[in-house]
């Protein structure tokens, strides 16, 4: 590791931490930036030229968010990123929750956000269900230990002593299929705990 650069986040310009990086010419970028600003670091990462240096960008899954990624280009093909979902992932629930989303949100695409709150409202359908309507904070904590099912995402339970969600974790590089450009899962670390904890 060369350097840590630590934009502030109330103002995601890039501009100039990129090209501090740009001039250290590293072999890669590790980036990690908030949801919904990974267009303007992978923009201003190409105005820099980076994208024809060598230079690649190796990220969490919010650089490279599925809902933005088609605006981004060619020049972020091959980018490697790791998260817990994309709209890519492979399975039958994905492949309704991708449509259905799609339907009802003007074929705009999900992405990680997108999922998470289907997931959210996923689990207190279930633990009303388990609690047979009572919805008093303890009775749908108690209720919400230990569940497990299929999202759309993949295997998801939570954490009977953390509470905490346990989940895939994918890496995806960047191709375009059909079209457009996807995040395209290669590797998957299983049942992966809140390293936090």
């Amino acid at each position: 590791m060369i350097e840590r650069l630590r934009p502030p986040l109330v103002n995601p310009d890039f501009a100039p931490f990129l090209q501090r990086a740009r001039d250290a010419s590293p072999e890669a970028i590790f980036a990690f930036v908030p949801a919904g600003v990974g267009a303007i670091f992978a923009k201003q990462f190409i105005e820099r030229g980076m994208d024809k240096s060598g230079i690649k960008i190796v990220a969490m899954s919010d650089v490279m968010d599925d809902d933005v990624l088609n605006g981004m280009g060619d020049a972020v093909l091959g980018v490697i990123s790791g998260g817990p979902y994309a709209v890519a992932h492979k399975s039958p629930q994905n492949k309704a929750f991708v449509e259905a989303f799609k339907a009802a949100n003007g074929n705009r695409r999900p992405n990680i956000v997108s999922v998470a709150a289907y997931d959210g409202m996923e689990l207190i359908w279930r633990a009303l269900e388990a609690t047979k309507g009572a919805s008093d904070g303890p009775a749908m904590v108690n209720a919400m230990k230990g569940m497990q099912w299929e999202s759309p995402r993949g295997p998801i339970s939570i954490d009977p002593a953390t509470r905490d969600i346990v989940q895939n974790i994918y890496m995806r590089k960047v191709e375009r299929l059909d079209g457009e450009l996807h995040n395209v899962e290669f590797e998957t670390y299983p049942a992966v705990k809140d390293p936090a904890r």
